[in-house]
């Protein structure tokens, strides 16, 4: 009797998710209405910043030394200048980042600088996810903006020409939201599942690690990277598809 009038108070746990969504669902559309005065270069340059800051915590990607003492002297002198920026570019979060590494070709040069991103390279997800989160009613009205503008135009989807007609509705960014937050969220047939996923995939694709979409069958793979590849590739992302 008290877990019932408890719930007629405040709500089941389901009710109450949705309840804190509602006010990040009223701000996607107040933004999706503002982008809709903006120009298509407007659209991508924002999300191009978005890239630019996210790609910092990508891991680090070197030649080992020993690879690195067989190379070319003004191509160690390039990877040194290209690893001293991508520290300096991570200086405003991790000021312990020693500032005497000097941009030189020298390979202890190189390690030490390794050794310094190693050291903050754990931090690296806590930032990215926090990031991601404020970014977020930002980046959904991109993707509903992009389906928006694609309206009137033909996707091919498995050689065929497919219309696009479809615009996130309310339910389809809550299904988004619920998503990116790691809950399940359960539709009925009709609701627009498939347009639901545009939202957090664009969303984490950001960080440049790559998103996966997995589907039940050979032909869904196909269809669904084709057709809502159509918004990703507006937004200036790549799609691929693996079947078998």
């Amino acid at each position: 009797m008290i877990k019932w009038t408890l719930q007629k108070i405040v709500g089941s746990k389901n009710q109450r998710e949705l309840k804190r969504m509602r006010p990040v669902v009223a701000k996607i559309n107040e933004l999706e209405q503002q982008y809709q005065k903006e120009s298509v270069e407007q659209l991508l340059e924002r999300i191009d910043g978005w890239q630019k800051y996210l790609h910092r915590f990508l891991p680090l990607q070197l030649p080992n030394k020993r690879e690195l003492e067989l190379m070319d002297e003004a191509i160690v002198s390039e990877i040194a200048s290209g690893l001293m920026n991508r520290l300096d570019s991570l200086r405003e979060e991790f000021p312990q980042l020693p500032s005497e590494i000097s941009n030189t070709s020298s390979l202890d040069d190189i390690s030490t600088a390794k050794a310094a991103f190693a050291e903050i390279e754990d931090d690296f997800p806590v930032l990215r996810d926090k990031y991601l989160n404020e970014i977020l009613p930002e980046a959904y009205a991109c993707v509903k903006n992009a389906s928006r503008r694609l309206c009137g135009s033909e996707v091919d989807v498995c050689d065929d020409k497919m219309p696009w007609e479809m615009v996130h509705f309310d339910v389809q960014l809550i299904g988004g939201i619920a998503l990116h937050r790691g809950m399940i969220s359960e539709m009925q047939t009709g609701e627009g599942k498939t347009l639901v996923a545009t939202l957090p995939v664009f969303l984490n694709a950001l960080t440049g690690l790559g998103v996966h979409v997995v589907t039940v069958n050979d032909y869904l793979a196909r269809r669904d990277s084709e057709w809502m590849g159509a918004v990703f590739k507006f937004l200036g992302l790549t799609v691929g598809c693996i079947q078998n």
